[in-house]
């Protein structure tokens, strides 16, 4: 999953680029080498102050840098879906996707969580959905009770919810501890709880 790449193109000579542009104090040629993303984040008047002000660590970035990078293992990636991340790398000069194609119901994050249990719904994954659910209410919950809860009485209710739920999937997060809570719409909250390793939603609204 390694490829080389020659000095005279691609992302060594980018990096040699850089780094000399550091060791040279070349602030201006240095931002030249950062990505439109970055550039429109930062202007190139706070990057040339933030390099000056920290001048130690400017050099000793210029002084790992050069020379010293060998081969690279170019990458990509890219977003789709509910806000899903596919990576890809280079492999004897094709690309090749590096993510688990099997990583349909992550939990290890609770925005990972929200966004498989979203999932599991819309495919109507009754028994999935339970891996999200609680220990403390897991007993109290089967299949059966879990597909009732979101398509009996109050299927448009629950619909609702989620197509809310679904429209604000990237908002923010905040975590303390085994506990995490994320606001969305006008007043509601999903509560997350980290439990045996991974995150489950404990509340939705």
């Amino acid at each position: 999953m390694v490829a080389a790449c020659g000095r005279s193109s691609g992302p060594s000579n980018t990096l040699d680029k850089y780094g000399r542009a550091l060791k040279n104090h070349d602030f201006g040629e240095s931002y030249d080498q950062m990505s439109s993303s970055f550039r429109s984040k930062v202007s190139r008047d706070d990057y040339v102050r933030m390099m000056r002000d920290n001048p130690r660590e400017v050099d000793e970035t210029a002084d790992r840098l050069r020379g010293k990078h060998g081969s690279l293992e170019v990458s990509a990636e890219f977003e789709y879906g509910l806000g899903d991340q596919m990576r890809l790398v280079q492999e004897g000069g094709e690309w090749k996707i590096s993510t688990n194609p099997l990583g349909f119901y992550d939990q290890t994050s609770p925005k990972s969580a929200l966004r498989s249990f979203i999932r599991a719904f819309r495919l109507e994954r009754w028994d999935i959905m339970l891996r999200f659910v609680p220990n403390q209410y897991r007993e109290k919950m089967d299949t059966a009770k879990m597909k009732a809860q979101f398509t009996g009485a109050s299927k448009e209710k629950m619909e609702t919810l989620m197509n809310t739920l679904e429209a604000n999937v990237d908002e923010p997060i905040v975590e303390r501890g085994n506990d995490a809570r994320m606001s969305y719409g006008e007043k509601y909250e999903v509560k997350f709880q980290k439990e045996d390793g991974v995150w489950k939603l404990k509340d939705l609204e």
